[in-house]
């Protein structure tokens, strides 16, 4: 929670508060504020309009981020969106779930956090960003956000994994199989914790129903990593 008490929330849904109060928002503004906290170097009005509304033409395009602004500029008693040279942007006072929750993954990964943050973290990186919004622009940044957080879950998998602190390990690797079952980074994880807590047969299990997945979905086999691993398990 932001020091101003200001705080926008993406991940899992759209909420800005302040003070712990929830503002309610018509979607426009929502839509507006939501574009300029993934584009922290701000974004020309013109272009917001654009993004933001596609499919009008440009007088009406500008017309709706007018009336977006109008209801979003403000969050309570603080300026919550900031115009700069024609371009917007997403005071300082605003905090964004997105940014710190990546900074405390970082952190989780490379130094290790207390069980109770570590899960809270892993709750925070199960969550989409924006889910069930159709707007164009975030495409992308879905793509970065699934990226960051499969590669920020893997790397605690492996931290406690590496630490045997298995349970934990587990249920985080299977946080992020769940978010891309295709992935085998984490699939990998699973098998060298079976592996490590000397169950064989359930480490080929979780490679075998892993081999039927790709199969079926790609019609290719695990890397050979992979193979070689459960097949040296299978051989010790």
């Amino acid at each position: 929670m932001s020091s101003n008490g200001v705080y926008l929330e993406l991940l899992g849904a759209f909420e800005l508060s302040y003070a712990g109060c929830r503002i309610p928002l018509p979607s426009g503004a929502q839509r507006l504020l939501a574009l300029l906290a993934v584009h922290t170097a701000g974004v020309y009005r013109g272009a917001a309009a654009e993004l933001l509304w596609p499919d009008c033409v440009p007088r009406r395009a500008s017309a709706n981020l007018r009336t977006a602004l109008c209801h979003g500029r403000r969050a309570g008693p603080v300026t919550a969106v900031e115009c700069v040279d024609q371009r917007l942007r997403l005071a300082p006072v605003v905090d964004v779930d997105l940014p710190l929750v990546r900074v405390t993954a970082q952190r989780a990964v490379t130094e290790g956090t207390p069980a109770a943050e570590r899960e809270a973290l892993v709750g925070r990186l199960r969550d989409e960003l924006l889910p069930r919004w159709p707007d164009e622009w975030l495409v992308l940044e879905r793509e970065r956000w699934d990226q960051l957080r499969l590669h920020a879950l893997e790397g605690l998998a492996e931290r406690l994994r590496r630490e045997g602190e298995y349970l934990d390990a587990f249920q985080t690797a299977l946080t992020a199989t769940q978010i891309d079952p295709i992935r085998e980074t984490a699939q990998r994880i699973l098998v060298e914790i079976h592996l490590a807590e000397g169950n064989r047969a359930c480490a080929v299990k979780r490679y075998q129903e892993y081999r039927r997945l790709l199969r079926r979905e790609l019609a290719v086999e695990p890397s050979p990593l992979m193979t070689r691993l459960v097949q040296d398990a299978i051989s010790a």
